[in-house]
């Protein structure tokens, strides 16, 4: 299977598509989600064209892998979640729910979540 450079991750990552960024380094952006679920709900997206949570366990470098654990430690402070608590979820593949065939983490925090369905 090849990536799709047509998905919205991507042209938001390359400056294709608008965005809220909220933050940004070498290899992961966030992005406020267009649609929330939650008060905070941001979308943490790996710059690499990595389709799901799988590929990019398998291929990522170090680098890219810490970089995007750096991008959700700082989404968590910027909001102050971690004294109230947080979600992240990564849905992969059709039966996952995954909708967007990009990779990408939600964070979600704000008030008591509930099962919405992600």
């Amino acid at each position: 299977m090849s990536y799709d450079k047509e998905n919205i991750f991507y042209k938001i990552i390359n400056n294709k598509a608008p965005s809220e960024k909220i933050y940004e380094n070498e290899n992961a952006v966030v992005i406020k989600n267009l649609y929330p679920k939650a008060p905070y709900h941001l979308l943490v997206l790996p710059k690499g064209e990595y389709e799901s949570y799988t590929e990019f366990g398998l291929n990522a470098s170090v680098q890219e892998k810490i970089d995007l654990i750096d991008a959700i430690n700082e989404t968590i402070k910027k909001y102050d979640l971690q004294n109230s608590g947080y979600r992240l979820v990564a849905n992969t593949g059709e039966f996952g729910g995954q909708s967007v065939p990009h990779f990408h983490i939600h964070v979600l925090g704000g008030e008591k979540l509930a099962d919405f369905g992600l």
